[in-house]
């Protein structure tokens, strides 16, 4: 009897692999009253949502520091008689005679089961589509119900209202399987973008027999705003989220940093204008060279204290200094006049920063350069505390940031929470939380579920959400990114310095086929190293295309005589123990085919990645990805391919590339800086120091209820600009 309803449920939710409802019940025990056939009890039960455990990695060290544990409220629970489940804002009260029993799945949430086990009752919950009715889907659960009975003879079907003033819809049939009769009771009730369905079932004169408890608790199903770790749900916007085993994946000089604690000069708004944060303005000098920041007096730290310009200057000379060992700081503050004599050990300061007066902060920069502002917006030039930083290693457990929030709860393996800073400097941010569940688990099915309000959506599932008939279709955004995603050839090591041999690596590599089989055609193929969406990006650009005749022709030309004289290659990427990623697989596979090369696979764990990579720890290739941080190709082709770039991580070196990237670095005319930068970026692709692979598509899923929420090709910190809307009854 349990697969029965299960299988109602499942027609219902739109699921599939449902047997017949009820032809596999079991047979009903011949010693039950004739007036009282027990129902049989459960006994199966579908497999709930994947989930893992999360796991500490062998690096990860104890918690030693303190952590935010500010006091939430209370969160209810069941108790005999009232089931709650608060983080679903639902309950109803039963008789005590009556028992309840544990849901199977995230969205059955409970059943409860008369004293003799002849009706039984299950609550759960379906998304409610932006577009239906509440009237629609409770007669749209009604008759999936139904769908697999016979002789179904309407009884009711009526609106009614719940405690709290909440509309309901509540509807009777009667109808037959193979075997015997069945009377049904649904109430359903909405609540934002879920709906929530009470029915019972049993025979007719059992539930005519328990007809009263029934009504009762129909009529005592209660909706109310879900609670988060205690908090409104109304009142949080809830992410999912992860933790490192790395302190730099916090700290804002070494480029973690967080943007709802941490906040710098300047930002992007979500059209990609650099507007005013800490500093309210800015003078250039007619020359270019100095800017002069002009800091908020009502800018504060979250303890009170206020910001100063020689904050500033202490963040970045901290973010600057060598025993900091930041892999950003030259790519984002690296024109500053005397960061890279600080950076190199030679100097104990920034030359190129003065304190005018407690808010006035002078800056001189090496040449004038049109994208020098754009810079600012990154972590690397955030704001810190000093004595927030220098209380211990594990200071960024606790951080006084200048932010829109605070970290007021952090427990590790399961959440983070901040709260609004309601003294921050510009206008508070409207939502008051914001939830961070630090768990292992797939972010769709938590989005599916109600557990978070933005998610990630992977390739695999974009065709299911593309489809109008798809209940979240609505709710599915979609953006061509400023992302590239190319490997790397390290040119000073064998075969790599060799530009025939990466010439060929790079003809060998059907780009459209890797697309296809890694993100389901859902990524561009690259043909050089701008993205689509980059200003610069050149269109006519064909770049080294798939040739894998002339790939082995020129392999054979190099100084290596073709496959059999290359050395042993090595291909470093992110990952676990032995597995294989299906990118590298792919990639690995082309040039075993079309040169016939052998290629060994050496992962790093993640938590690792970006400081092994800068430590020259990785193969002769090594994965690699760029997101423009700002919307200039300068981002791209110096910060990633100039000889002295922080980012080259595989030492190309090219006099030609170098001389175009430095002019354009102070070319005025816009138009003209284009050119450079096209010139170099055909340059850099012929001499192949990398494989361009792909420019990423974004898929997100927003809920309905996240107001003002922008999908922008460069990351900018929206959470400052969201809203919830209030929920409707």
């Amino acid at each position: 009897m349990r697969r029965f309803i299960l299988c109602l449920l499942l027609g219902a939710l739109a699921l599939a692999g449902c047997a017949p409802a009820l032809t596999d019940a079991p047979a009903t025990p011949t010693s039950a009253p004739a007036t009282t056939a027990a129902v049989p009890p459960p006994s199966a039960t579908l497999p709930t949502a994947e989930t893992s455990t999360p796991r500490r990695t062998p690096t990860e060290a104890p918690i030693i520091a303190a952590l935010p544990t500010a006091t939430l409220p209370p969160t209810p629970a069941s108790a005999p008689g009232r089931y709650v489940d608060a983080s679903q804002g639902v309950a109803l009260r039963y008789p005590q005679e009556w028992t309840a029993q544990p849901g199977d799945d995230a969205s059955t949430l409970t059943w409860v089961v008369a004293p003799d086990e002849s009706v039984w009752g299950v609550l759960f919950s379906s998304p409610l589509p932006a577009a239906a009715t509440l009237e629609q889907m409770a007669a749209q659960i009604r008759d999936d119900s139904a769908r697999n009975l016979k002789d179904v003879t309407p009884l009711a079907d009526r609106s009614v209202t719940l405690p709290g003033e909440r509309p309901a819809r509540h509807s009777e049939y009667r109808a037959r399987d193979s075997e015997q009769e069945y009377h049904v009771v649904l109430t359903s009730a909405a609540r934002g973008d879920r709906i929530f369905t009470l029915m019972f079932y049993g025979r007719p004169e059992a539930v005519a027999l328990h007809r009263d408890a029934v009504d009762a608790i129909s009529g005592a199903l209660e909706l109310s705003a879900p609670l988060r770790f205690g908090i409104p749900q109304d009142q949080a916007l809830l992410w999912l989220g992860g933790e490192s085993a790395n302190p730099r994946a916090y700290d804002p000089a070494t480029g973690g940093g967080n943007d709802l604690v941490f906040s710098g000069l300047v930002m992007f708004t979500p059209d990609l204008r650099v507007v005013s944060d800490l500093a309210a303005s800015w003078d250039v000098s007619p020359d270019g060279t100095v800017y002069t920041f002009h800091l908020r007096p009502e800018a504060r730290f979250h303890n009170g204290r206020p910001v100063t310009a020689q904050d500033v200057i202490y963040s970045w000379e901290r973010a600057a200094d060598p025993a900091t060992e930041s892999n950003e700081v030259l790519t984002y503050l690296g024109d500053i006049v005397g960061v890279r004599e600080r950076h190199a050990g030679t100097s104990d300061r920034i030359t190129g920063l003065a304190a005018r007066d407690p808010h006035t902060l002078e800056v001189r920069i090496d040449a004038p350069k049109p994208y020098f502002v754009m810079k600012l917006t990154y972590a690397t030039a955030a704001v810190v505390d000093e004595a927030n930083v220098e209380s211990g290693p594990e200071w960024y457990r606790t951080p006084n940031g200048t932010g829109p929030y605070r970290l007021i709860r952090w427990e590790p393996h399961r959440v983070q929470i901040y709260e609004r800073n309601d003294g921050f400097y510009l206008a508070p941010p409207a939502v008051r939380y914001i939830i961070v569940q630090l768990v292992a688990e797939v972010g769709l099915r938590m989005y599916e579920r109600g557990d978070i309000d933005i998610t990630r959506v992977g390739s695999a599932d974009v065709a299911r959400l593309r489809d109008p008939g798809e209940p979240l279709h609505g709710e599915l955004l979609e953006a061509v990114s400023m992302c590239t995603g190319y490997v790397v050839f390290d040119t000073t090591r064998p075969p790599f310095d060799d530009q025939k041999v990466r010439q060929a690596f790079a003809l060998a590599v059907d780009r459209q086929q890797y697309v296809d089989l890694v993100a389901d055609g859902l990524s561009l193929p690259a043909r050089g190293l701008y993205p689509p969406a980059l200003p610069g990006h050149d269109p006519a650009l064909e770049g080294l295309a798939f040739d894998p005749a002339l790939a082995r022709t020129l392999l054979a030309e190099s100084r290596y005589g073709g496959a059999e004289g290359l050395p042993t290659i090595t291909f470093t990427t992110a990952g676990h123990g032995s597995d294989v990623s299906q990118d590298v697989a792919v990639l690995a596979a082309m040039w075993q085919e079309h040169l016939g090369v052998t290629i060994a696979i050496d992962n790093v764990e993640p938590d690792r990645w970006w400081d092994e990579l800068h430590a020259g720890n990785h193969g002769q290739i090594f994965s690699q990805g760029w997101c423009a941080d700002y919307p200039d190709p300068e981002n791209f082709a110096d910060a990633l391919f100039h000889s002295q770039a922080q980012q080259n991580l595989g030492r190309y070196t090219s006099p030609k590339v170098d001389a175009l990237l430095e002019r354009a670095r102070v070319e005025r005319d816009p138009d003209a800086r284009i050119r450079m930068y096209q010139e170099a970026e055909r340059q850099i692709v012929h001499d192949a120091p990398a494989v361009f692979l792909s420019h990423a598509l974004h898929f997100l899923l927003v809920k309905p209820r996240v107001k003002g929420y922008v999908l922008t090709p460069v990351h900018v910190p929206l959470a400052r600009y969201l809203r919830l809307e209030p929920e409707q009854p």
